[in-house]
């Protein structure tokens, strides 16, 4: 030390902080933000999107994290209420000063955090959510929901292209459907795919999402005497459906469309024997003809966990799209060595991406997938409540796209009831 100058040792000195605090940033956490809806109404799917984000920071983590730097998640329940959102999104970046952000889940929550994220030219991916762009056309949101280039219509062009393909030809179609985001999205794409296909709506009525007692609301439908009932509905109000239905014997030539509740294990658990027939549209069916590289794997992750975490028991409908958000934001950040915004975005909007929940993903106008992978589900021959019901191949058929279809559709509903 006495061969170095008085100058030269205070340079040392005072670099020695600057070079520690250098090593510690590098080693802080890259924190990635969302609200997520784990009570309310659509807790049920919220707490399966929050599990599968867990099971993918873990497996991103073991793997040397993002950028030298370890995945910490950062978020609020919601509580499934709209209003919410705003100003969790600006806590998250204001007070947590979070770097990535990913969600929210659903439409009802994705559409205001959108112009929370405009003001701040802030990218996310969004959970499940239908068409929350449609108005914003902003260009550094992307959906993680596979509805494609006509997202109102994907929850129903399924739907009545194989009504179209019966022998005789349902004609009438009854429309009914929840006065919120989602629901009015899926409505407003069933109205114009009936159109297309040659159908005539004869009835088209809303509910207020408050509803409860759905008696009312049935016996209407039932009037109608149409031959197809579509259906736009949130997880509680498809259990009121359902079991109204059945309550006043409908017996359309078809009964389905964007029933939500479907998509959660413990809804059809509830439902059991009576939601037999109805044949509603899923993003990611649970189905041995639709499998990618490392699905299996993250479902087995996830049914080990699930549990403890008091998630949906077999969670494919939204498990394998979340983990796959968080695979899509890992690979942009790896690409593009940066957790820049604007960086990100791009990457994403040029590139296409291989998945848990499918290969080649890919996104276009409005940040929606290029490419429509919505599918059609019909459960029959269930005659339990009890969990193996709904995990078994022969009694959730996958009918719609051909391309991955496990079996038939069963024609007409009355019949299919019955299986």
């Amino acid at each position: 030390m006495r061969h170095v100058s008085r100058r030269a040792f205070n340079a040392l000195l005072a670099a020695a902080p600057l070079t520690l605090s250098g090593r510690a940033r590098a080693a802080e956490p890259i924190k990635i933000g969302f609200s997520m809806a784990l009570t309310g109404p659509v807790g049920v799917a919220g707490k399966q999107c929050l599990l599968a984000l867990e099971i993918w920071r873990d497996d991103i983590n073991a793997k040397g994290g993002l950028l030298g730097r370890p995945v910490q998640l950062v978020y609020y329940d919601d509580q499934s209420n709209p209003g919410n959102v705003p100003p969790i999104y600006t806590k998250l970046t204001e007070v947590d000063h979070v770097e990535l952000l990913i969600g929210p889940y659903a439409t009802n929550m994705v559409a205001p955090a959108i112009p929370v994220l405009m003001q701040k030219n802030l990218m996310t991916l969004g959970l499940f959510a239908n068409a929350a762009n449609s108005a914003f056309h902003y260009d550094r949101y992307f959906s993680m929901l596979p509805t494609g280039p006509q997202p109102k219509r994907s929850f129903s062009d399924g739907l009545f292209e194989l009504a179209k393909a019966e022998n005789p030809q349902p004609k009438t179609v009854a429309l009914i459907a929840a006065d919120a985001e989602f629901a009015q999205n899926a409505a407003e794409g069933a109205r114009e795919s009936a159109k297309e296909f040659g159908f005539k709506i004869i009835y088209d009525q809303s509910y207020p999402p408050s509803t409860t007692d759905f008696m009312s609301v049935m016996r209407a439908v039932q009037a109608a005497n149409a031959d197809i009932v579509y259906v736009a509905s949130y997880p509680p109000d498809t259990v009121g459906i359902v079991s109204a239905a059945n309550e006043i014997k409908l017996t359309p030539k078809l009964f389905g469309g964007a029933l939500i509740g479907l998509l959660s294990t413990p809804i059809k658990m509830k439902l059991g024997p009576l939601a037999n027939g109805i044949v509603y549209s899923e993003s990611f069916p649970n189905a041995p003809t639709y499998r990618f590289t490392g699905t299996d794997e993250v479902m087995a992750k996830y049914h080990a966990r699930a549990t403890a975490a008091g998630a949906d028991p077999l969670g494919f409908a939204y498990v394998p799209l979340t983990y796959a958000a968080g695979q899509i934001l890992a690979d942009a950040v790896t690409a593009t060595n940066s957790l820049d915004q604007g960086k990100l975005a791009d990457y994403i909007r040029t590139h296409s991406f291989d998945t848990v929940a499918g290969n080649g993903i890919a996104f276009g106008k409005d940040g929606e997938w290029k490419e429509s992978r919505m599918t059609f589900t019909q459960l029959v021959h269930i005659d339990g409540n009890d969990v193996s019901q709904f995990n078994d191949p022969k009694k959730t058929v996958l009918v719609w796209p051909p391309k991955f279809k496990s079996g038939p559709m069963l024609y007409p509903y009355a019949a299919a009831k019955q299986s």
